[in-house]
């Protein structure tokens, strides 16, 4: 729907139109939408993502690639990102919500919950600034773009990876943090908590025993959320470490109307969103059979 195509883009505007139309049918852009809807649908289901525009000029010459080929590493690194960030966000956020319940408002909780209030209200882009002048510019301890190759060793990779990884487990730990420390805390009211209590089992005891296993099914749900933003979400991050992420490919493809690597990205980012959705509702029912049974 944005005006122009690759077309285009790439003949310039003072190209002839007997140019522009010639070289928009080499590319099979002179078909209405929904036909090239439906040639990519069709292609999808036969493993074929297509062709990407990209290395196509106004010469004739056709260095294009196909879209798994610039996917595929770009996918690797991407993963890689949100592995790291995983690892870390989501022990850090179950602890930090299970301590925020035990020790409910107090100077902990209190400090807790204005720390990620602010996080929560602080765009991904702007903490990744702060990140940037204070771990980079000043103080020069990690690099500022995650321009991270194929050949880096693992240690390498793991270096420069560590600013973005610490902007997304900075925005993620807030969500997953508050709302497990909301589950456990709206399940503490309920009488099998307050038999407990009487019965004169700890604090810990009641929240890590009785509490939390009730409670994994809005956590694992946040938790699939925020594992989903991870790779759908993290296209603002890469573009400003100009890490070689797919969200990075993305915003290049629509900055040259590269039609098939949007799509093919856009498969990717509802895919992993639906299927981490999914797995998410099947933690739920795992930890609560109830759900299986009508009330």
């Amino acid at each position: 729907m944005l005006p122009g195509d690759f077309g285009q883009a790439i003949l310039g505007q003072r190209a002839l139109p007997e140019t522009v139309a010639a070289f928009r049918k080499e590319l099979g852009l002179d078909q209405p939408a929904y036909i090239r809807y439906l040639d990519w649908v069709g292609g999808i289901l036969t493993g074929d993502f297509g062709q990407s525009f990209s290395g196509r000029n106004s010469s004739g010459m056709d260095r294009s690639r196909t879209v798994m080929d610039l996917l595929d590493q770009r996918l690797k690194n991407t993963l890689f990102l949100a592995t790291m960030t995983a690892l870390v966000a989501v022990p850090l956020s179950l602890f930090l919500g299970i301590t925020a319940a035990l020790y409910r408002n107090s100077l902990y909780d209190r400090v807790i919950n204005a720390t990620t209030l602010t996080t929560i209200s602080t765009p991904e882009f702007f903490v990744a600034y702060i990140l940037i002048l204070f771990f980079s510019s000043l103080w020069g301890i990690f690099p500022s773009l995650a321009n991270v190759d194929p050949r880096d060793t693992f240690d390498e990779r793991l270096y420069k990876t560590i600013l973005p990884a610490l902007t997304l487990t900075l925005v993620i730990v807030a969500h997953m943090m508050r709302m497990t420390r909301a589950a456990i805390i709206n399940l503490l009211a309920s009488p099998y908590i307050e038999q407990a209590r009487l019965k004169g089992i700890s604090s810990a005891q009641v929240i890590l025993r009785h509490a939390l296993p009730n409670a994994w099914a809005p956590i694992a749900t946040v938790i699939a959320f925020n594992l989903a933003y991870l790779v759908v979400g993290v296209v603002v991050v890469e573009v400003v470490f100009v890490y070689p992420g797919v969200g990075q490919l993305m915003v290049d493809a629509v900055r040259t109307r590269d039609i098939p690597v949007v799509q093919a990205c856009a498969v990717i980012f509802a895919g992993t969103y639906i299927i981490l959705n999914l797995i998410a509702d099947i933690i739920g029912i795992i930890t609560n059979p109830r759900l299986l049974h009508p009330r």
